[in-house]
């Protein structure tokens, strides 16, 4: 498996470099009536910084920009990996409204929702982007172009018309998981390793280890990469704030600097916890811009502020009218708006691992709702899976060596419901959802999180291929919008009910229900209950002819997870080879998740493997089928199985 591919998912900005149009001619704007803005942003690391007080940090310019500026103690990401949080930063709306939550799908969003940097170039300014979109909806490259004056790997403010205002992000990807995490030793020190002096390497004996780590030799050499990554990283934003001062133009720009999620190792990315979306966000603003700025330079604030607000903050910063549609709330700038109370974040599938988890955070407590408990919080995970760290974890918790804490990430399933009071429990270990000294908190942020679904229209209840059945090309957006689309209260009543011991009846009679998204958390519900399932056998072989795939799909799942296989296994085989990609990843993973009870069709899951696939296939999707059919085959395939 070439990694390149997985380390730059985002090519697809330099592919279509060549076809980003110049903006429209426009007048020039003076730098002193709207600002220069420059945002730095680097991948999968949490507020590990020196200037956040993390001892063990070496950051000297991150230090000094939050020195020079305001740091931001509550920022959080909308989604616990990158392209569902970009989405979210480009539009100004939550993926989970747009349907473009789940990691590199491709649904449309309304022609009225913009990139907030066309807006920007519409009132003059010079826009550019070093390289990365993965913006995670379709028609890309025109949402590029619409965007963006230059978008390729060589794009800087160097290139606007004297005296033009310009907005330029420029992504440094030295912390991303791959680096961090996943590479090997030989690649990541002439990738990482080949920029640090002996002197910045970080000492594996003098890391810190978070409580939900075992404390080993391989977990400290981890810790200590992901130390030096970001090292690196910050001798780059030192690079690029230096090229800014040497073009005198540090008193006329506003820099941001910030992560587009948490740290990329094990229980960071990819969960709800704050090591997942909480991430180190610097404003400094120029003293002539400093009426902006919510404290003097060097303070902290603690307002709460989310992905979902930087678009309108932008342009709230350069007076530009904010669009109605858009979902944040700017927090600088001529139109600020009163703090938040909360923040919201989501999980959906990543890669080939589907999941259904909410998060809702104010400035004390955290409240998560995994809506499929019966799901670990380290499932399998092909791209993941190839860090030595994971597989650590993985070999020691099933030689029962990991303790009560480690095993909050560790442990096959999960609760439904999670709180944490993040200020007592910074780590979140401590769940007090079933606490009777705290059921007031617990009801309130359940309500506000169901609050939040009901207005934005979650779509992340409905599967990628029945929302592609019930959108018929329309943006979800629009669809989830339009009044009757379909039973919101029932679907989430019954999602609601996945990983209840009490609900298999409830389940049983809403596999009869007219709704395919109701039937779907039904038999989502059945196979959660495992065993106990059999007392739906025949509705679940009744649904083996749906005519909803996922429907199907998750009935088979559940059926063969009482031992009934014959059948179910048809179905998956033929969903597997059949040609909704959709389909056939659900497919691939629950084959991959029945671990000996898919050996009779192993055959079959070797022939979709080798085959070239269906044309309707991405790559992304066969990535996805690599990573589920692989890992099967191998376990399949061990001696002593």
């Amino acid at each position: 498996m070439n990694l390149l591919r997985f380390c730059l998912p985002f090519a697809v900005g330099l592919r279509l470099a060549a076809a980003v149009a110049p903006a429209a001619a426009a007048e020039p704007l003076a730098t002193s009536a709207r600002p220069n803005i420059l945002w730095i942003t680097c991948e999968d690391t949490s507020p590990n910084l020196g200037c956040y007080g993390d001892a063990y940090a070496a950051t000297p310019h991150l230090d000094a920009l939050a020195k020079g500026g305001v740091r931001y103690t509550h920022a959080f990401a909308t989604a616990s990996v990158c392209s569902p949080a970009r989405s979210c930063l480009i539009t100004g709306r939550y993926a989970t409204s747009l349907g473009t939550q789940n990691l590199r799908s491709a649904f449309p969003v309304p022609v009225d929702c913009k990139g907030f940097p066309s807006y920007l170039r519409q009132a003059g300014y010079f826009t550019t982007n070093n390289a990365k979109t993965d913006y995670n909806l379709a028609n890309e490259a025109a949402f590029i172009r619409e965007c963006w004056d230059r978008c390729d790997a060589k794009a800087h403010w160097r290139q606007r018309r004297p005296g033009q205002p310009f907005f330029s992000v420029f992504n440094i990807m030295h912390t991303h998981q791959s680096r961090s995490n996943v590479w090997s030793e030989a690649e990541f020190e002439k990738e990482i390793g080949a920029k640090l002096a002996p002197a910045e390497r970080h000492d594996p004996a003098r890391a810190t280890v978070p409580p939900f780590y075992p404390d080993t030799p391989l977990v400290r050499r981890t810790l200590a990469r992901y130390y030096d990554c970001i090292t690196a990283m910050d001798k780059e934003v030192g690079r690029l704030l230096g090229e800014l001062d040497a073009d005198g133009l540090a008193d006329e720009t506003i820099v941001f600097f910030y992560s587009d999620g948490g740290m990329g190792l094990p229980r960071g990315k990819r969960t709800n916890y704050d090591t997942g979306l909480r991430v180190p966000l610097i404003v400094r603003m120029p003293e002539k811009f400093g009426r902006f700025a919510p404290a003097a330079p060097g303070e902290t604030t603690e307002r709460l502020v989310s992905f979902v607000d930087f678009a309108p903050t932008v342009l709230s910063l350069t007076g530009l009218p904010i669009p109605a549609a858009m979902q944040g709330r700017p927090f600088l700038g001529h139109k600020v708006a009163p703090p938040r109370e909360c923040v919201f974040a989501a999980r959906d599938r990543v890669d080939e691992v589907f999941d259904c988890s909410r998060a809702v955070r104010d400035a004390r407590w955290l409240y998560i709702r995994n809506y499929m408990p019966h799901l670990s919080w380290m499932p399998p995970e092909g791209f993941s899976d190839q860090s030595l760290m994971r597989q650590e974890l993985v070999q020691l918790a099933a030689a029962g060596k990991l303790n009560a804490a480690q095993m909050t990430y560790a442990a096959p399933t999960r609760p439904q419901e999670e709180l944490y009071d993040t200020v007592a429990d910074p780590w979140q270990l401590h769940n007090l959802a079933d606490s009777r000294e705290h059921r007031s908190t617990f009801a309130q942020m359940r309500q506000r999180l169901r609050t939040w679904q009901q207005e934005i229209r979650d779509v992340g209840f409905l599967t990628e291929h029945d929302l592609v059945v019930r959108c018929g090309g329309r943006p979800p957006y629009q669809w989830a919008h339009e009044k009757g689309t379909f039973p919101w209260e029932r679907v989430l009543m019954t999602a609601d009910s996945v990983g209840r011991d009490d609900a298999l009846h409830q389940q049983i009679r809403r596999m009869s229900d007219a709704d395919r998204s109701v039937r779907y958390w039904a038999a989502v519900g059945q196979r959660a209950q495992g065993p106990r399932a059999a007392d739906a056998a025949e509705v679940l072989r009744a649904a083996l002819d749906d005519v909803s795939a996922s429907v199907r799909i998750e009935a088979a799942a559940a059926l063969a997870a009482c031992g009934e296989t014959e059948q179910p296994l048809k179905v998956l085989v033929a969903e597997l080879n059949g040609p909704d990609a959709h389909a056939a990843v659900h497919a691939a993973r629950t084959l991959q998740l029945l671990g000996q009870r898919a050996r009779p069709v192993a055959k079959e899951m070797r022939a979709a493997l080798e085959a070239a696939g269906h044309p309707s296939r991405t790559a992304d999707t066969r990535m996805y089928l690599d990573f589920a059919l692989k890992t099967a085959l191998r376990e399949l395939d061990a001696p002593n199985r």
